[in-house]
């Protein structure tokens, strides 16, 4: 038997059960409605299909994960500076890399960590136990050993624990938001639905694992277990290989294999002329390998981590929790944002929008006509409602009641007052089929019923209207295109009614009960959009950030939030789940950039979007709460999930967590991410312009005609004291004005664009320019302090620099001295300590410096700053347009 039921679980990840009458289902699985599985069969199949859990990946060991920390070749390239560091004897620098190497191992391994639990958060997501019918009796198993075939049955507030087609629902809802995204609970049946291609959404007559009964009951076939469940579909997504390299990460390895192609030409050519020039063998070879250390910029991964951890730091009090450092990085770089609708653009809450009544719209209702229509119809909003609300003034039930409570409470009938002379007597509860509920209260001596429902449902029983009048003769075709606008409005629509009667009916029956009813309104309700979302859509389009709407719900409503908060136009279509399937891949890649608004998708189908927008080379933020979110949270360039709202795997599987889940806090974290990346690429530029200086100074001084202007403990000192603090510091810069009016930074685009590497070999070689020409100078002047003139000189023109490129277009003289007040510590800092080096007498043994006159002092000063005043111009040239510069 075992066997023969094997074919419709290995067939179940494709196989359309909702097509199928319930009875075919359970034939297919061999299983009796109302006897379930014999005891000796589960324990056979549970043994076929194995226990119905979310397997997970077997975890990388920890050792490799340490291990695969070192394999950057910028950290290779470290560690072998650290080693020949040690070699000549500056066990300083060779501790001082050390340090950084191991500090970026160490947060890189606490990443990967962190990002193993997302799959251990989506096991916990099964329900711990179910209900199932065995050998003819109620027995509660734990969900695990569900198997395909058993009849589970439903409770409110029960966890589905496996794939069910349901074979009876009564007044069965489920709340299938963290599956679907959908608000509001699905109403559920066990009839047949003709259309294979239905979303999840749509399948009425179908329960997922770990979604949740509200209200009713129901019992249902397994026809999936474990990772054949939508949701073990879900894991594995999860569980596919979706880590990417930041932008920065990609463009800094292009970086550093460059660098070291030419600073290993470089160093050999050095190393050569000075061997003509006759210099001894030993120093230039000390001075070449000195040159290689001081060429490679060991601060750089530390500044990109501290400044990635400040950053976060910041983001933090901004809402915005940083679960992974690179992603601060990539938020600066990114040009889509793809959002789910519940909960992040809305407020995950149905809410009134809109009530016709007698051909009025009315919006407010706080202050509303006080006219018989209008106090009818709240009072039977407030009375035939099945919400309720706790003494803290919390209100609980099903979405759709609780704001239909709210309205009537907000116009101020209050069920609980109105109850005490209106009690309900009796009540027919809403139907599925019927789609309609009533509800009898005692009222004036006599009974009043009220009705509500689906308008189809309720127009064809109404013989009249209510109106200021008293009532009038009902239009239902009229009435019913009234509510098909409401509907395309994104609004579910609810119509109202009701019946006097003198006494409770002998017939109880709905069809004679629900009949010549006197229409009172519609209503229109949605899961409105959140009051800051529009501002922070407009912003991320300023910001040339395009953001598009992907949802499982229905397309009217995502049309409707999206041309609320401005993702959408009136000409831009939606394109429904169905529709993208139907397209093939080079469709799709045609048409990506044109659609901004999804419906009714599948989590695969939200991957194959990202996935298609990475493809065209864009950078993608996949914001969302829900567990249906989560694949596409990890395949894309950054997950963004919501904190408060949001399921533990959502969260698991994010880069970025929005503490107060609102869509906002994410333009604000784009707009620090912006910061600090162009802060890291100032330390880039700074950095880079340094040690470039320092090599065309070794470079050129003998094509001069000079002797070897500077030791190797010279060279290792201003790598070291130029990098590190003033680096630091930059880090800490504000960001530059208009920083979210301009477009993101192409993704491909190499660091050293927008006039970077023309800044680095021209302001490189004027400071090697003044640099040399103090030696030269000295030199002609028979100075024997020209080596610590030649020093000074190029330590400062250093410190000269990091406080002229502080903005890329803005002078300092705007800016103000004060407003990063660490950089300007820095730059006292490390004159002192120059200062140091020159006057201290064991510092002059150490260095291989002699004191400086007055006259030596203020001829290094007066040549340093030239490098100020040239960058300074370089920026007011860019800023007429004269000459490339980063875009405004």
């Amino acid at each position: 038997m075992a066997s023969e039921s094997a074919s419709p679980l290995s067939s179940s990840a494709s196989e359309a059960w909702h097509t199928l009458h319930a009875s075919s289902v359970a034939e297919k699985f061999d299983v009796s409605m109302g006897h379930g599985l014999q005891l000796d069969e589960a324990s056979r199949r549970i043994v076929s299909y194995g226990t119905n859990e979310i397997r997970e990946k077997p975890a990388r060991p920890a050792w490799r994960m340490l291990l695969d920390q070192f394999a950057d070749f910028m950290i290779v390239a470290l560690i072998v500076a650290a080693i020949i560091s040690g070699v000549l004897g500056d066990l300083k620098d060779t501790v001082a890399i050390v340090v950084i190497v191991v500090l970026n191992a160490v947060i890189g391994f606490v990443q990967e960590l962190r990002a193993e639990k997302a799959m251990a958060a989506l096991k916990q997501m099964a329900a711990t136990n179910a209900v199932v019918l065995r050998a003819g009796e109620r027995v509660t198993i734990p969900s695990s050993e569900v198997v395909p075939g058993d009849i589970v049955l439903l409770e409110a507030g029960n966890v589905v624990p496996a794939d069910l087609r349901l074979n009876s629902a009564v007044q069965l809802k489920i709340d299938e938001a963290p599956l679907t995204g959908e608000a509001v609970t699905v109403e559920k049946h066990d009839e047949p639905l003709p259309d294979p291609a239905l979303s999840l959404g749509d399948r009425k007559n179908m329960a997922y694992k770990g979604t949740t009964a509200t209200y009713g009951r129901g019992s249902g076939v397994v026809v999936a277990t474990g990772m054949a469940t939508e949701l073990g579909k879900i894991a594995a997504l999860l569980d596919m290989d979706g880590k990417l390299k930041t932008p920065l990460q990609q463009r800094l390895a292009r970086f550093g294999r460059r660098l070291a192609l030419v600073v290993l030409a470089m160093c050999v050519i050095v190393f050569l002329v000075g061997l003509l020039q006759g210099e001894e063998p030993l120093l230039m070879l000390l001075t070449s390998v000195s040159l290689a250390v001081a060429a490679i910029p060991e601060a750089l991964p530390a500044i990109v981590s501290i400044s990635l951890a400040l950053g976060a730091r910041k983001m933090v009090s901004r809402h915005a929790l940083i679960r992974n450092l690179p992603a601060v990085e990539t938020l600066g770089s990114v040009t889509y944002i793809c959002t789910d609708k519940t909960g992040t653009l809305t407020e995950n809450r149905m809410q009134v929008e809109k009530i016709y009544a007698d051909g009025s719209v009315l919006r407010e209702w706080r202050e509303f006509p006080r006219a018989k229509l209008w106090q009818m119809l709240f009072t039977g909003l407030a009375l035939s409602n099945d919400a309720s609300r706790s003494g803290e003034g919390q209100t609980s039930g099903d979405p759709t009641e609780v704001a239909l409570y709210m309205v009537a409470l907000e116009a101020g009938y209050d069920k609980a007052i109105l109850e005490k002379t209106a009690e309900r007597v009796f009540e027919l509860p809403f139907d599925s089929d019927r789609k309609r509920m009533t509800t009898f209260h005692s009222m004036d001596g006599g009974l009043v019923a009220y009705t509500k429902g689906a308008p189809e449902a309720i127009l064809p029983r109404c013989i009249s209207a209510a109106c200021d009048r008293g009532q009038s003769p009902v239009d239902s075709e009229e009435l019913l295109a009234v509510a098909d606008s409401m509907a395309e409005e994104g609004l579910r629509v609810i119509a109202m009614a009701y019946r006097n009667w003198d006494s409770l009916p002998k017939d109880t029956a709905a069809e004679a009960i629900e009949s010549d009813l006197v229409f009172l309104g519609l209503i229109g309700m949605m899961d409105p959009p959140r009051t800051e979302a529009r501002d922070s859509v407009s912003l991320c389009k300023s910001a040339g950030i395009v953001p598009v709407m992907i949802t499982g719900d229905h397309a009217a409503t995502a049309r409707a939030i999206a041309r609320q908060i401005g993702i959408a136009s009136e000409k831009d279509a939606v394109v429904t789940g169905p529709q993208l399937a139907s397209m093939d891949d080079e469709t799709v890649r045609k048409k990506i950039r044109e659609i901004r608004v999804y419906a009714r998708v599948d989590p695969a189908q939200k991957i194959r979007i990202v996935e298609a927008l990475q493809q065209q080379g864009e950078f993608v933020a996949m914001t969302g709460d829900g567990v249906n979110d989560a694949p596409a949270l990890k395949r894309a360039n950054i997950g963004v999930a919501m904190g408060k709202g949001g399921t533990d795997v959502a969260r698991e599987a994010s880069s970025l967590v929005l503490l107060d889940d609102n869509f906002a806090t994410i333009v604000s974290a784009v707009r620090e991410g912006r910061r600090i990346f162009d802060n890291i690429l100032k330390f880039i530029k700074y950095t880079m312009t340094s040690n470039s200086a320092e090599i065309w100074v070794i470079f050129l001084a003998p094509f001069l005609g000079l002797p070897v202007p500077l030791l190797p403990i010279h060279i290792l000192w201003i790598n070291l004291l130029t990098d590190g603090l003033p680096g630091l510091a930059l880090a800490a810069e504000p960001e530059e004005k208009g920083i979210m009016q301009r477009p993101p930074r192409p993704p491909q685009e190499s660091i050293f664009a927008n006039g970077m590497w023309q800044h680095i070999v021209w302001i490189g070689l004027v400071i090697a320019g003044v640099t040399l020409f103090s030696q030269a100078w000295a030199i002609y002047m028979a100075s024997s302090h020209w080596q610590t003139m030649v020093f000074t000189v190029l330590t400062l023109a250093q410190m000269a620099q990091a406080m002229a490129i502080r903005s890329e277009r803005e002078s300092l003289f705007t800016q103000g001295l004060f407003s990063n007040v660490p950089l300007l510590g820095a730059v006292l800092l490390t004159f002192l300590l120059q200062m140091a080096t020159i006057y201290l007498p064991f510092m002059n043994a150490v260095f291989n410096t002699m004191p400086l006159t007055v006259g030596e002092l203020l001829f290094c000063l007066v040549l340093s700053s030239i490098v100020f005043f040239v960058v300074e111009m370089e920026k007011w040239m860019i800023r007429k347009g004269w000459i490339f510069g980063p875009a405004t």
